[in-house]
């Protein structure tokens, strides 16, 4: 919004407040929520069963059980799979804690691969390295919206017997070599918390699948353990999509295409305006069919810090997705004796990514003026004699 016009010396900006992500929820999605409260059961209602259905379409698979969240869903998909009771899965250091803590949730083991610069996504040949003894599984990430190089990755499956467990949770509508992500693997997960491509009006995940053995019992695992009211025969958890989550959920599904398109062309518009700047690069672009949705417009420079409060002071917002990876979070350290340098790709993406505005209803004008502002801040270091080069 803009509040007031300062000089900056060879031209005007304006205060602004540009959010790094900002969901959207209009008045249709409201109705739905309302009619979902006044007519349907608040818990496994009408609109949570359809809501699963137009999912699973959506992603070319057969079958999609929601759930309460994007780490419930990889778990409960993990333990659907029998990856549990000490079997091993490997994964990327450079996400979210939740891609590795759902494996433990589910009585497994975490084991890390490092990254390709390239994509930000497993590296295959690290994953080959890393398959050995009770791997049972890999989870590739989507990291950013970007797909991972699935195709080696299912070559190396193949060859071991292994699960791929898709972890999609940045990744909706993303497409690789033309297949939708989320049908590449055995089974894949994504969330919709509020920052994501799409949401439900809260929290929420998806598990989707063309394997009828697990999504049945994905299915009971989300519910108590149910197979039928008062009759359990499995060990479940309490982990449903409300109804009313799931009928906002319906009607953000059939505006995901043309959101991610919206996505796409502020993405162009970034890389154009940026791509003259070589402090910075830029995120991968995709090509030959496959086809990132930039849930995070990540950029990457050794200034990362000093740009990040340069464009917070002109009203900019901006994250770090993340700044530091799994393997060295306390908690892993302590648990598997992890230090600094053992997967030195991925420790080096989180100390020098940015991610910078990028939604849906993000307009040109202010991709204009924060591609400026980026210039502005590298103007300003090369004149003081700071220019830094990855």
């Amino acid at each position: 919004m803009l509040k007031a016009m300062k000089s900056s010396g060879r031209h005007s900006v304006c205060e602004r407040n540009i959010p790094l992500a900002k969901p959207v929820f209009t008045k249709e999605m409201e109705k739905a929520a309302v009619d979902a409260l006044w007519n349907e059961f608040y818990v496994s209602g009408e609109s949570v069963h359809k809501f699963e259905e137009e999912f699973a379409k959506y992603c070319g698979v057969e079958y999609a059980v929601s759930t309460n969240s994007g780490t419930d869903a990889m778990q409960i998909a993990l333990l659907a799979l029998g990856v549990s009771n000490g079997k091993k899965a490997i994964t990327s250091p450079a996400s979210f804690i939740a891609s590795a803590n759902a494996i433990l949730h589910a009585g497994g083991v975490p084991v890390f691969a490092d990254i390709d610069m390239e994509t930000y996504t497993l590296a295959p040949e690290k994953v080959k390295r890393a398959v050995g003894k009770e791997v049972k599984a890999i989870v590739p990430v989507h990291i950013y919206g970007y797909p991972a190089d699935m195709d080696p990755i299912k070559k190396i499956a193949s060859q071991h017997e292994l699960y791929i467990v898709e972890d999609a949770c940045q990744a909706h509508g993303s497409l690789y070599k033309g297949r939708k992500v989320g049908s590449l693997g055995d089974i894949a997960c994504f969330s919709f918390y509020p920052s994501k491509n799409m949401t439900v009006g809260g929290d929420g995940g998806m598990i989707v699948t063309n394997n009828k053995k697990a999504a049945t019992d994905a299915a009971k695992l989300r519910d108590c353990g149910r197979k039928s009211k008062y009759v359990h025969d499995m060990i479940g958890y309490t982990a449903r999509l409300n109804t009313v989550n799931a009928a906002i959920g319906r009607v953000q599904l059939r505006y995901l295409d043309e959101w991610n398109e919206k996505r796409r062309r502020s993405a162009e518009a970034y890389d154009h305006l940026l791509s003259d700047l070589e402090e910075l690069i830029l995120p991968p672009k995709g090509g030959n069919g496959t086809r990132p949705v930039y849930h995070a417009y990540v950029i990457r420079t050794n200034d990362r810090d000093a740009l990040a409060d340069w464009l917070g002071s002109k009203g900019v917002h901006c994250g770090i997705n993340y700044p530091l990876p799994i393997h060295l979070q306390p908690i892993y350290r302590k648990m598997f004796g992890y230090r600094k340098g053992m997967f030195p790709l991925s420790e080096k993406l989180c100390e020098t990514c940015l991610s910078i505005p990028m939604y849906s209803e993000l307009s040109r004008e202010e991709v204009n003026f924060i591609s400026e502002m980026i210039h502005e801040f590298f103007e300003k270091s090369r004149r003081e004699g700071r220019k830094r080069l990855l």
